[in-house]
């Protein structure tokens, strides 16, 4: 089984393109989506955060703003905070693998926004990066709601600059040429991890 890294920043369509790949039959893995779960009510994060946060737990689940608020007040947090959280992903990361082995699956889609910032490209076979020009990215996240320009311009900050993304990256997704460009980018680096 080939293992993909998918990362790209805040905005540039990253998980559109997990979609695509996962609708052209690759297996994935949405580390964002394993960090809600652990932040949820129930789950494993929220105990963690309890202890050394407890400010940011309403109805026993993680209130993702307060965090946020947090950890733009307090940037040493973060690292401590990923300290905990990052390895319970992987443990996640891994049982989606074996799942996906099991089902057999040839492509494995680690889909994950910090790949490079977390040196998990050591970790994969392959890179492919997300990008699209700044003006589509800053009009795509500002359009989320409750999304400021300062949130914005903290998160990118928290990010590698895209021009390193696509220099590092094996294969890039433009989604800035519309959806059907990216779905046909997709179809080609599946056609030619297969071809390997």
């Amino acid at each position: 089984m080939i293992k993909v890294g998918l990362t790209g920043s805040i905005g540039m369509g990253k998980s559109t393109t997990a979609q695509m790949f996962k609708q052209a039959g690759a297996a994935v893995f949405d580390a964002d989506a394993a960090v809600h779960a652990l932040y949820a009510k129930g789950g494993a994060g929220v105990p963690i955060l309890r202890a050394g946060l407890p400010g940011v737990i309403v109805d026993g689940a993680v209130d993702r703003k307060k965090l946020s608020k947090a950890l733009q007040a307090d940037p040493l947090l973060l690292g401590v905070l990923e300290s905990f959280i990052h390895p319970l992903v992987a443990v996640m990361r891994e049982e989606a693998m074996a799942a996906a082995r099991t089902e057999g699956k040839t492509v494995f889609i680690n889909d994950m926004p910090i790949l490079f910032e977390t040196g998990g490209e050591t970790q994969v076979d392959v890179v492919v990066v997300v990008s699209a020009p700044l003006d589509q990215q800053r009009a795509r996240v500002l359009a989320r709601p409750n999304m400021s320009e300062a949130t914005f311009h903290y998160i990118v900050s928290k990010q590698m600059d895209d021009a390193q993304k696509r220099e590092r990256a094996d294969y890039i997704v433009d989604t800035g040429k519309g959806l059907d460009f990216a779905r046909k980018q997709v179809h080609e680096i599946l056609q030619d991890l297969k071809d390997v």
